[in-house]
């Protein structure tokens, strides 16, 4: 599943084409997503100039005057930016035509991922509402993951992939954050000290930073939006890399599975 570091990459890869532009049509070939795709949306977007195109969590959102559209990738979703005549493979479900003769192209072959609309600011909308902060916002701190993990017992690894807690931090990141940080995932949220978690969230701003200047996290089969792969997992230290060395220590990386999510830590360096 694309995570924060592989949406910024697609947003920082689409937005030359597509600011300023002029959305002459949309077409819905498969209205069938996670949420069915607006009947509105076709009317609404058309003649709409792109004015904005931004990230909150792993959404993407195209401002326009009249409203934004909120796209997620869910499991499988791939946007592309191609000529509007580029013929059709299977699973191109939305196009966005412009006026430059290119389209924003959405496949998605599981279907789990989202085309939805909404005129009001887009933090208004649901599935936004109650997301936490930005792992790049002012408002991240260790100060303010020690006061939002007070009382937790739930393990630290747990609590920062929370969406309520921080955006962004998925499975690959919160393994290689937290070993970054010499945190063991199990340590009890409300345990872990105010210095622990100053460490931590330096470690997320840093490993989150480092994984977009390297294009995203290629594992399965997550290409950016011209179609180019990412590179951050040359740079993986413990995920994936059962049995093998410690980059510091030396001691094998173990694996286990916490909230049912594979968890991979080096039980010498992480305390």
């Amino acid at each position: 599943m694309p995570e924060l570091p592989e949406v910024e990459t697609i947003r920082s890869g689409i937005a030359p084409y597509l600011l300023g532009q002029r959305v002459v049509r949309v077409v819905v070939r498969q209205a069938r997503l996670r949420w069915p795709v607006p009947d509105e949306l076709p009317m609404e977007l058309a003649g709409q100039t792109i004015r904005r195109i931004d990230r909150r969590a792993k959404y993407l959102l195209l401002g326009t005057d009249a409203g934004t559209a909120i796209l997620h990738l869910g499991m499988s979703g791939r946007l592309r930016v191609l000529p509007a005549d580029t013929p059709l493979v299977k699973h191109d479900h939305v196009d966005w035509v412009l006026a430059s003769g290119h389209c924003l192209r959405f496949n998605d072959a599981r279907r789990f991922g989202a085309v939805l609309w909404t005129r009001k600011p887009p933090d208004q909308y649901p599935l936004l509402q109650t997301l936490g902060p930005e792992p790049f916002d002012e408002a991240f701190t260790g100060a303010y993951l020690h006061r939002q993990a007070r009382g937790r017992t739930t393990a630290v690894k747990v609590f920062i992939m929370a969406n309520r807690v921080v955006v962004g931090v998925g499975n690959i990141y919160a393994n290689e954050s937290l070993f970054a940080a010499g945190l063991h995932p199990l340590r009890p949220a409300g345990r872990v000290t105010l210095a622990d978690y100053q460490r931590l969230a330096t470690a997320i701003r840093e490993v989150l930073a480092e994984a977009i200047r390297r294009g995203g996290t290629t594992l399965r089969d997550f290409v950016g939006g011209q179609g180019e792969p990412g590179y951050f997992q040359q740079c993986l230290k413990v995920y994936g890399r059962r049995a093998l060395a410690c980059p510091v220590c030396g001691e094998p990386i173990r694996q286990g599975r916490i909230g049912q999510r594979a968890t991979y830590f080096c039980p010498r360096c992480q305390a």
